[in-house]
């Protein structure tokens, strides 16, 4: 195996489904990239039964190796894995994730032709384990589903830039490795940037915004390109009112840290004795009694107060570290 490659797939887990983790290494091992310009390196984060290579091996791609992070959480993982990619283009990709056979020719060739793209994604199409619901759609960005159209777009990156509305979720998330080892100093620096994603018993999920963020203020641009196309298994729990209302509540609450974080929030900081009175105005104002919908779209509200509340303490810059 050479010291340097182009590229590396970078695979966080933490206790995964057999048959999910299986399509997903399945999906990498049909690539049609030559196996000997990239490897795929699964972080195993802290699954209370470790994961082994062996009964992946029949769908395992080449060039799998496994290494573990103790310390449980998606951001830790990402920064696991970036500090031992040994590819100069970094594709992050959930367990849940089937990449398109063109893929990683693709990233290669988005990241390869213009040295001023820092990061880049494309659509994310489900594939449910039951039928949705009806009223699901207008929660699909909930679940990292997406897909702006057949057209490239191209968000140039500079100090201040706003956020692209076609920015990459981590779902396929292309990144150059310059860029990405950037983030890595950028979360150093600052600990409650490595608060921002998944944890035990937490559905934040502000990492992968934070990540583009800091590549698009420092000057990289950011890429939609259709041919990234990512398939997301999702099973039926994840389709769930209750769980949709709890994801709605960790984004929002994450997400206005990170708008914070990069000088775009447009919400003022609030006393956090206010949130539950703020909270109980908003199950009026939404009717969140009268449909899952609501229900949804209020404790979306709610995390949007608690993140709020968390300007008003926020902590001054130490090391994570």
């Amino acid at each position: 195996m050479p010291e340097s490659l182009r590229l590396t797939v970078i695979i966080p887990t933490h206790r995964p489904h057999p048959e999910r983790l299986r399509r997903t290494l399945a999906g990498l091992r049909q690539q049609t990239l030559p196996a000997s310009g990239w490897e795929t390196l699964l972080v195993d984060n802290a699954s209370p039964i470790p994961v082994e290579l062996a009964p992946l091996a029949e769908a395992a791609p080449p060039n799998l190796r496994i290494s573990r992070e103790p310390k449980l959480g998606l951001t830790t993982a990402r920064i696991h894995g970036i500090t031992r990619a040994r590819g100069a283009v970094l594709v992050f990709v959930d367990d849940d994730n089937v990449l398109a056979p063109r893929y990683l020719e693709s990233a290669l060739r988005v990241m390869e032709g213009d040295p001023r793209v820092g990061a880049a994604g494309g659509p994310v199409e489900p594939e449910w384990e039951s039928p949705p619901p009806a009223w699901l759609p207008r929660f699909h960005g909930l679940l990292a589903l997406q897909n702006h159209g057949p057209d490239r777009r191209v968000a140039r990156g500079g100090a201040g830039a706003p956020w692209p509305p076609f920015a990459p979720v981590g779902a396929g998330l292309v990144v150059r490795r310059s860029a990405a080892e950037n983030y890595v100093r950028a979360v150093d620096d600052d600990s409650i940037r490595g608060s921002l994603d998944r944890q035990a018993g937490r559905l934040s999920s502000g990492g992968d915004c934070d990540l583009v963020f800091t590549v698009l203020h420092a000057g990289g641009d950011v890429v939609y390109e259709p041919e990234l196309h990512v398939t997301h298994l999702i099973p039926h729990g994840r389709m769930q009112p209750e769980y949709l209302a709890r994801l709605n509540a960790g984004i929002m609450q994450s997400w206005v840290q990170v708008l914070a974080l990069h000088g775009q929030c447009p919400w003022p900081a609030i006393p956090r004795w206010t949130v539950p009175l703020r909270s109980a105005r908003a199950w009026w104002r939404r009717r969140a009694w009268t449909s899952p919908a609501a229900r949804i779209n209020w404790a979306g509200d709610c995390g949007q107060f608690a993140g709020q509340a968390d300007l008003a303490v926020r902590r001054p810059k130490t090391s994570a570290r």
